[in-house]
């Protein structure tokens, strides 16, 4: 048995769209039934069968209300349980009206695709809960998702949510299972297929801002590789736009300690970016220093170098956090706001590191480009401090 149970990123602001969809459903689901006094037995009051999507004859209000209703504890709980754990990430990328009426739209569109296939009466939010997790496997196919596993023993393991989606919900759940009858496959598979369409395309207009991270964004990444490696291969020049002359290589011969460091330096970099996909600051943070120590000319990506020097300096780490700024200025001079890394810079060698000279060269090229007025006066008054 695998049951997914946290995710690694969590949202910035309250879901609040995410916490009122769980709720409405949980107070449906209450009123849905009720004890017959003749009988004892508890079943669904009668106006629920008018909100049920009817393949055979439905009504267009069907193919919205029938996400609101379930079948019993379990259906609601487990939709509602992957609605809480994928539905707070998406509802925070869409914001709250887009994201409720993104929900909808996959309900819409999943009881549409069960209509195609099934005559069978539905009723659940399955197809729109699959839809936003296909709109998770978009956004966010880098993030771990912690699963709990239980064969022999009981453990946990951390999957990247591209795999646990695509091959353990999409593949496995809905295409190579399909053991019980009353259970709306095809609504599901129609769910996910709107889910990724719909956030892609939207990644691909614009009107989704992308993070570098999402699946349209690995895509594009993969093409220019591909397109990369076709031009180098078929013997032009990228710079000169011309065939170059034939070669012959050398093939460099690498001991097997190179090759043993160079897979370490590799491994710690996409331990690096994976703890800051994750947003775990301080393990990439701690995780930089030890590939420091492998090789201490390593440059990170502009962002990640970026954060891991203002975690460390969080963290009164002040000489690596210092030489992380300074990595970042020789690397990215251009960046559109060095002035304020000069500026840290300046106030770690006067404050912290006792280097005068090198306080006073950033705090004086810091002064010449601050705008923001209570930035330039704490950097004057620490420059006067220190000419005093």
């Amino acid at each position: 048995m695998i049951l997914p149970i946290r995710t690694s990123i969590r949202p910035r602001q309250t879901p609040y769209a995410n916490y009122a969809l769980i709720a409405v459903n949980a107070v449906i689901f209450l009123l849905e039934y009720h004890t017959d006094p003749r009988t004892g037995g508890v079943g669904f009051r009668p106006w629920v069968l008018q909100f049920m999507l009817t393949p055979v004859r439905p009504h267009l209000w069907q193919f919205v209300s029938y996400a609101f209703l379930h079948g019993g504890l379990m259906h609601i709980f487990g939709n509602m349980f992957f609605l809480y754990l994928f539905g707070n990430n998406v509802n925070d990328k869409l914001g709250n009206v887009g994201y409720l009426c993104y929900y909808l739209a996959g309900a819409v569109f999943s009881g549409i695709g069960h209509t195609l296939m099934s005559d069978a009466p539905v009723l659940g939010a399955s197809g729109a809960t699959a839809a936003v997790t296909g709109a998770y496997l978009v956004l966010f196919p880098q993030t771990l998702i912690t699963v709990i596993y239980w064969l022999f023993f009981i453990g946990t393991i951390e999957v990247p949510a591209l795999y646990f989606i695509a091959l353990k919900l999409i593949l496995w759940d809905n295409v190579a299972e399909r053991r019980f009858p009353y259970v709306a496959y095809d609504a599901h598979l129609a769910g996910y297929v709107f889910g990724i369409v719909a956030i892609l395309l939207m990644l691909i207009t614009g009107l989704v801002t992308g993070s570098g991270f999402d699946l349209w964004s690995m895509i594009k990444l993969w093409n220019r590789r591909r397109r990369y490696r076709d031009v180098v291969s078929s013997g032009y020049d990228l710079y000169t736009g011309q065939r170059k002359a034939k070669r012959i290589w050398v093939k460099e011969v690498k001991t097997d300690a190179q090759r043993q460091q160079e897979e370490r330096i590799r491994w710690m970099r996409d331990e690096i970016a994976r703890r800051i996909i994750q947003r775990n600051l301080p393990a990439a943070a701690e995780a930089y220093l030890q590939l420091l120590k492998l090789d201490s000319e390593q440059i990170l990506p502009r962002q990640y170098l970026l954060d891991i020097a203002n975690q460390l300096a969080s963290e009164s780490r002040h000489a690596e956090s210092a030489q992380a700024y300074e990595k970042f200025l020789a690397n990215y001079s251009n960046y559109e706001y060095v002035e304020q890394v000069e500026l840290m810079l300046g106030i770690l060698y006067s404050r912290y590191l006792h280097q005068t000279d090198l306080a006073i060269k950033y705090l004086k090229s810091a002064s010449g480009k601050l705008s923001e007025p209570g930035q330039l006066k704490m950097c004057q008054d620490e420059l006067a401090k220190l000419q005093s």
